[in-house]
């Protein structure tokens, strides 16, 4: 019945959406593709993975590639690092980002524009330019090695400000209002009345900040001394740099570390389009 239906809907679309949806879907499927190889590598040997022409599902599954790696290296403990850090910089990313919007795009008093445009202004510049001055103030902190050193430094999130101010702004001053004529402090109105009508918004920035986070490499690279204290991409990062031969335990390594992005993207989509598509459409 269900196949009916699709095929149904199939006859009736108009030439150009079909055509739309066959760009987007062999879109997908080229998007797909370098992680569809990654996964199915992770299974092979070096041998296996350099043959041509390629094998594009594994003749053996070679289980041991995962073995080695969590017997080897302290993968688990990896994982926990990146977990932690990435977990705690978003959930204050968030607290912080929320209270700086919603007090640029709610409350009145001077210098409430030049704030604003000082946030804009830090998103043109990249991480790279101070990141030398960033690192000299960490050591100097004695945070280097650290989980402090490595979240605190990303909490102030301009992006973060910019992108909750959006969802402020379309929230009506009247809630507001009405807050205050009810008694209501300024927080328990940012807290009960404000924020769970931004939670799209605030969904859309968890999300973005928390694989940003998980991806970033440079910043825990610098602060990361000991190998105790890697996260997944780092110590993904260190397996790739081994002379070892074994490229299966490599790509097995570099799967265990995009693996957790992609289930959690997943359980968290519907959130995250929900968000983006609020903030698009101002009233």
């Amino acid at each position: 019945m269900k196949k009916k239906n699709f095929f149904q809907k199939l006859k009736h679309m108009e030439p150009l959406d079909l055509f739309v949806n066959i760009l987007v879907l062999l879109y997908a499927i080229v998007n797909l593709f370098p992680f569809y190889y990654l996964i199915t590598s992770s299974f092979k040997s070096s041998a296996e993975i350099f043959k041509m022409p390629p094998d594009w599902w594994p003749k053996t599954f070679r289980y041991q590639n995962y073995v080695d790696l969590f017997k080897g290296q302290p993968a688990f403990r990896w994982a926990f690092n990146s977990f932690l850090v990435a977990l705690t910089t978003t959930l204050l990313v968030v607290l912080c980002s929320s209270l700086a919007a919603y007090s640029v795009s709610k409350l009145r008093f001077k210098g409430r524009m030049l704030i604003y445009a000082v946030f804009i202004g830090a998103l043109m510049i990249p991480k790279e330019i101070f990141i030398v001055p960033l690192f000299q103030i960490i050591t100097k902190l004695d945070l280097s090695d650290t989980y402090s050193g490595m979240i605190l430094p990303n909490v102030a999130s301009t992006f973060g400000v910019f992108l909750l101010k959006g969802f402020f702004d379309t929230v009506p001053d009247s809630i507001r209002e009405s807050g205050k004529l009810d008694g209501a402090s300024e927080f328990k109105i940012f807290a009960t009345l404000i924020i769970p009508i931004v939670k799209p918004g605030i969904g859309a920035l968890f999300i973005l900040n928390f694989v940003n986070i998980w991806n970033d490499y440079l910043w825990q690279m610098l602060i990361a001394r000991s190998k105790d204290m890697m996260t997944l991409m780092v110590g993904t990062a260190s397996i790739m740099q081994e002379i070892s031969p074994n490229y299966g335990y490599k790509m097995a390594g570099a799967a265990v570390a995009a693996i957790p992005m992609l289930i959690i993207f997943m359980i968290f989509q519907r959130y995250f389009t929900a968000g983006i598509t609020m903030g698009s459409v101002k009233e």
